[in-house]
């Protein structure tokens, strides 16, 4: 199992509840993306499965640790295996390309060669494969405050290639992205679940993608789990119930006002 949620609930200290009562597992391997209107608390369940938020209810199961229970050594071992695709990638402005993707493995490295590293990169070619999945294979040695947003999620999307985890989280992954360009990274991402077995969870906003890379689909509102079903079993109607607030379907990830489209890179068969 690589993970399990029973009856999980969050509340903020601002007393605003995040997740109520919710109940999940997934297998090893399994993908499943997560759909759902804004604040149904997609980012808050991701935090909980990543080992960074810590429920308010219920338990929780991650690659077969209970992370709460464990001390702050093992923890730390835990969330080493698992990576996060952020929306906005907490990456430092003045880092290079090469150094913010390398540093997928920190987890794994002595504080000898993660200092080392950050002078003399140690693995130049592993960061030119997972940046070239990409698109982004020139961009290795430049800074990062000089890349476009949505050249900054796609090394985010390689950070994680890098890192090679056994729990693959993607908040909102690829919202800078033009529609190709999404198609193309959601592809890497499903790509790299299945050549490593890692599970897959992503939450996205373009149900198009979802419904097209992900065999299971989780719809929230509200905190709450609202349906959990294969892709072939989510009808237009729930998800017209899902995102009835919104009056309507978020299909296509739209392109941010102003943003240059980029174009769109060669997606292999296999990583």
């Amino acid at each position: 199992m690589s993970f399990s949620l029973d009856a999980v609930g969050v509340i903020h200290p601002n007393g605003q509840r995040a997740l109520a009562g919710v109940t999940l597992s997934a297998r090893d391997g399994e993908r499943i993306a997560v759909i759902g209107p804004s604040g149904a608390g997609k980012t808050t369940l991701l935090r909980v499965l990543g080992a960074a938020l810590r429920p308010t209810e219920g338990e929780v199961q991650v690659l077969d640790a209970k992370p709460w229970q464990l001390p702050a050594a093992a923890l730390k071992k835990l969330r080493a295996r698992i990576g996060t695709v952020h929306q906005s990638p907490p990456i430092a402005p003045r880092l290079r390309v090469v150094t913010a993707v390398l540093a997928g493995r920190l987890g794994e490295w002595s504080t000898l060669r993660a200092l080392g590293s950050l002078f003399h990169p140690s693995d130049i070619a592993g960061a030119h494969e997972a940046l070239a999945r990409l698109g982004l294979e020139e961009r290795l040695f430049e800074r990062c405050d000089r890349l476009s947003g949505g050249q900054l999620q796609r090394v985010g999307i390689a950070r994680v290639l890098y890192q090679r985890p056994a729990l693959l989280l993607a908040d909102e992954p690829v919202s800078a992205l033009d529609p190709t360009l999404a198609d193309a990274a959601i592809g890497q991402l499903v790509a790299q679940s299945e050549s490593t077995g890692a599970t897959l969870i992503a939450s996205l906003h373009a149900v198009d993608l979802a419904l097209r890379w992900f065999p299971r689909i989780v719809g929230m509102r509200g905190g709450g789990v609202m349906f959990d079903l294969t892709a072939d079993q989510v009808t237009p109607e729930m998800l017209d119930a899902l995102y009835a607030s919104e009056g309507g379907v978020a299909r296509l990830q739209p392109q941010p006002a102003g943003a240059a489209m980029e174009p769109a890179f060669h997606r292999p068969d296999c990583p």
